[in-house]
């Protein structure tokens, strides 16, 4: 449970981009998790990590169980503002488990739903930050998708290969990939099945920005946001999502009235208040 972290002193650690990181606390969580590591390299992140590596991080369904888990103990703690979910070096995640789900039947996809559990972090109300290294493919690139900011490594590599496979994506590519990019090129990463490196990805906008020591980074971030108030974060990831389901003139009343909203919150009186008096803000999240 993230309720139930130890805390280490330390000078450093090293993060999945194997590069030095030196948040001076650390918090690790017990180990209660097989496919996932969790810890807080800071009191208001929480730093979820994928762990097969022998499999490249392939999404399995008990991988998925650990990380839904971990996913919304740290989204319903009261301490943590934010989210960073990252892979290793060499595999963010490289996909789905293959040998899962090759002897599968229709029957059995199609009755039991195979794959729904994979929207969950969707549901999320604080913020989730991708930190992609290495391989981003099929499930894996769906997954990066589903967070709400995408920073990579130099060495990221996204797709959706499941063309090669004799399927197409089933944990949502091909509709977050045209919302992300636009029907032509998420339609030609769908049927060629052709990986695009994080430079290209910067490129056509799928992603925040490429950035060296990408997790450190998104820990900065994390801790960046962590800082605001919580209610107004929540709002704001509220607003933003709502754009892809609302029409313009929709979302231009439902971020007004949001807006509205959030004069009922202590944050926004003090907010305001910090400003005119030129000092920082100390937001209490209510």
């Amino acid at each position: 449970m993230f309720s139930r972290a130890f805390q280490i002193k330390t000078t450093a650690f090293r993060t999945s981009s194997c590069k030095l990181f030196t948040p001076g606390t650390i918090r690790l969580m017990s180990t209660q998790y097989e496919h996932i590591l969790t810890s807080r390299p800071n009191p208001s992140v929480a730093l979820i990590t994928l762990n097969r590596p022998k499999a490249l991080n392939a999404l399995s369904t008990p991988l998925f169980l650990e990380l839904n888990k971990a996913l919304f103990e740290a989204d319903a703690d009261q301490a943590i503002g934010a989210i960073v979910l990252t892979g290793s070096e060499k595999a963010f995640a490289a996909g789905a488990d293959i040998k899962e789900m090759k002897d599968k039947e229709f029957s059995d996809v199609y009755k039991n739903n195979f794959l729904a559990n994979w929207g969950e972090l969707s549901r999320l109300r604080k913020p989730v930050i991708a930190a992609v290294s290495g391989y981003a493919l099929g499930g894996g690139c769906e997954l990066a998708l589903m967070c709400d900011i995408i920073l990579a490594s130099p060495t990221a590599k996204f797709g959706q290969p499941e063309i090669n496979l004799g399927v197409i994506p089933g944990g949502g590519g091909s509709q977050r990939l045209v919302r992300a990019i636009g029907k032509s090129r998420a339609m030609e990463l769908v049927l060629t099945g052709r990986m695009v490196s994080a430079q290209e990805a910067d490129q056509w906008g799928m992603i925040s920005r490429v950035t060296d020591n990408v997790v450190e980074e998104a820990v900065k971030m994390a801790t960046e946001i962590s800082s605001k108030g919580q209610i107004a974060v929540q709002a704001g990831k509220e607003v933003v999502n709502a754009a892809y389901e609302l029409t313009l003139a929709e979302g231009l009343r439902f971020e007004r009235r949001t807006f509205h909203g959030l004069f009922a919150t202590k944050d926004q009186k003090e907010g305001m208040t910090a400003f005119v008096d030129k000092r920082k803000a100390n937001f209490t999240h209510l």
